[in-house]
């Protein structure tokens, strides 16, 4: 990372991309995250954070389920 923005690349676009970034080095490291804190990552970022976390192996039914509660209410972005 290069610390300075893109030019021409919105500040929310950036910063969208950074957390996906924090939460691909959250998932490949070692450490576990719990589905709540999962949650979290899928209610701020929507289908790309399901995508890196179902890529990473780390969805549980539990977490699906509590997903599709979300996508029921119309709750993710």
């Amino acid at each position: 990372m290069s610390g300075r923005p893109q030019p021409g690349v919105s500040r929310e676009r950036r910063l969208s991309d950074e957390g996906l970034q924090r939460l691909q080095r959250q998932l490949e490291s070692s450490m576990r995250v719990s589905a709540p804190v999962l949650l979290q990552w899928v209610r701020r970022y929507g289908d790309e954070a399901v995508r890196l976390i179902e890529r990473n192996g780390r969805m549980s039914e539990e977490l699906r389920q509590s997903i599709a509660a979300l996508q029921e209410d119309g709750n993710l972005p």
